[in-house]
């Protein structure tokens, strides 16, 4: 045969294949999701979440440490509440001495360098498991967003380097964005929850900080896993309102919403591929069904190659060491 084109010559060897790779993977692309629980040398394994933990903050200090030493440049902070400090206004989220305040302070003081990105929602610590305040169960959204706005300064007062408000409240930041600067925290960043969907992949998250609903579902709020134009909306709105980075979840079953943001918006993008999709894989490797190491590679690339510039991702250690 005589051929024009072969294109199996720039797959002919590994060193040729990455000449020509057009998505590489590098530590600081990855965010490292992190569980937070009250007390000292705690840390306890998620059942449904094998080989992560919850940790108290003097050993979260030292895995912060560690993945700064790996070259990872960001951590996502949850906390998990204790139930007696739970309420439906979401009092404990404003303690300026509350767990999360706490950790902020505890990473900035061992890894000044590393961004430190906070959750803002209600969900941890409603009594009620949402993430807005309930009224008549119904998730009401103005007073919500107030509450929000107030969580984040309090974030920013900690600390914070980026707020990420996962409630999917309308308008909230827009609110957010305000209460900073009026409050003169002019370079704290908001990476918004663009694109949030009800989705069945967050159960093992669920578990870990105990925030399951405690009635109805979220698709009052959370978005349909059937919409793609609405995403779009929700993101051209949030930069609109101010967000510095825009996020989509989850990430493996929403790469096409992932690649159309990339194509609507100038700033950042980021991903999170949810405890589902970790447990997923942890589940099939352990089956004896696919070589782990290599699924984490390809789907974490998958999510990269989408257009993702971030990817919030529970195989971030697995991750750097593999791509290392």
């Amino acid at each position: 045969m005589i051929l024009q084109n072969r294109p199996r010559i720039l797959r002919k060897s590994s060193a040729v294949r990455s000449l020509v790779a057009e998505t590489i993977l590098r530590p600081s692309d990855f965010i490292m999701p992190l569980f937070l629980v009250e007390g000292s040398g705690v840390k306890e394994e998620i059942a449904s979440l094998p080989n992560y933990y919850r940790m108290s903050l003097d050993i979260a200090q030292q895995e912060v440490k560690e993945l700064w030493g790996m070259g990872l440049k960001s951590v996502l902070l949850f906390v998990k509440v204790p139930e007696h400090k739970k309420d439906n206004a979401g009092e404990e989220a404003l303690n300026p001495n509350g767990l999360m305040q706490q950790a902020i302070k505890a990473i900035k003081d061992v890894c000044p360098g590393m961004v430190v990105m906070t959750d803002v929602a209600l969900d941890p610590y409603s009594s009620f498991g949402h993430d807005g305040i309930v009224e008549h169960k119904k998730i009401v959204n103005d007073a919500t967003v107030e509450v929000l706005a107030a969580m984040s300064v309090s974030h920013a007062e900690a600390g914070a380097d980026f707020v990420a408000p996962s409630d999917m409240m309308d308008g909230r930041i827009g609110a957010i964005r305000e209460a900073l600067e009026e409050n003169y925290f002019v370079n704290t960043g908001i990476m918004s929850y663009a694109a949030k969907y009800a989705s069945c992949f967050y159960g093992p998250f669920r578990d870990a900080l105990d925030s399951a609903p405690g009635f109805g579902d979220k698709k009052t709020y959370q978005m349909d896993y059937a919409n793609a134009r609405e995403a779009m909306r929700e993101v051209e709105l949030d930069v609109l309102e101010g967000a510095d980075i825009v996020m989509v979840k989850p990430a493996l079953s929403y790469l096409d919403i992932i690649a159309q943001t990339r194509q609507q918006v100038n700033i950042p993008v980021a991903a999170y591929s949810v405890s589902g999709e970790y447990a997923m894989i942890k589940a099939a490797a352990k089956a004896g069904l696919l070589n782990e190491d290599a699924a984490i590679v390809e789907t974490l690339t998958s999510i990269k190659r989408a257009g993702a510039d971030l990817i919030a991702t529970y195989f971030a250690k697995d991750i750097i060491k593999l791509i290392s």
